[in-house]
């Protein structure tokens, strides 16, 4: 299987990838998986610390979803991307996790309603003025990523740090793609100006 699967695929070169893991995954195959973790872990690993904000728990939840990986992969039919997937099984572990602990904290990471006033922002997709500030400083945007609340920052850890479509966020999230945009647009709103604080030359061109 190839190395580096962020690079730019064809839709019938990533079809055929796709299946390809899900054929090893219904096989048990120990070599694939080691080549799976070893593509994903960082990805997977900054997901898991974006959502929870704990290096201990995100350590958990990273072993235990690539067990959930193994046990369940006979559930992969590679008719969606694998990281779509993986992202799935590891956002709902944490969801299990939080409501373990207590209901709020669940209720932050599950749909409240958003969509019954749907966001809808005049451009399909975030302006480059957008991107640049995502990609200006990795250090800066991750300390603001943590002050957003955590849909908002999830949304935006998928959408940049991932490079997932819109379609793909709503598949992990579980909400609609109206819900998905107000929660991008909503979020880069907002992390726009602390990231212009954390950065004096920027706060004193303003």
């Amino acid at each position: 299987m190839a190395q580096g699967i962020a690079l730019p695929l064809t839709t019938s070169a990533q079809r055929e990838e796709n299946l390809a893991i899900a054929r090893g995954l219904k096989q048990r195959d120990v070599e694939l998986l080691d080549t799976l973790i070893l593509t994903y872990q960082h990805r997977l690993f900054r997901y898991l610390l974006y959502l929870t904000g704990s290096r201990e728990l995100s350590e958990d939840l990273f072993q235990e979803t690539w067990m959930r990986v193994l046990e369940r992969g006979s559930q992969y039919h590679g008719a969606a991307r694998f990281d779509t997937w993986l992202f799935t099984i590891a956002r709902n572990l944490v969801i299990d996790v939080r409501r373990k602990r207590t209901m709020a904290s669940l209720e932050e990471l599950c749909d409240t309603g958003d969509d019954e006033r749907p966001f809808e922002p005049a451009a399909g997709d975030p302006t480059p003025l957008d991107t640049c500030l995502m990609r200006e400083n990795a250090e800066r945007v991750a300390e603001a990523l943590m002050t957003l609340d955590p849909l908002s920052r999830e949304v935006l850890v998928l959408r940049f740090h991932e490079d997932l479509s819109l379609d793909e966020i709503a598949k992990i999230t579980r909400a609609h793609l109206s819900t998905v945009k107000s929660r991008l647009y909503r979020g880069l709103a907002a992390l726009k100006p602390r990231i212009l604080q954390t950065n004096p030359a920027n706060a004193e061109a303003r």
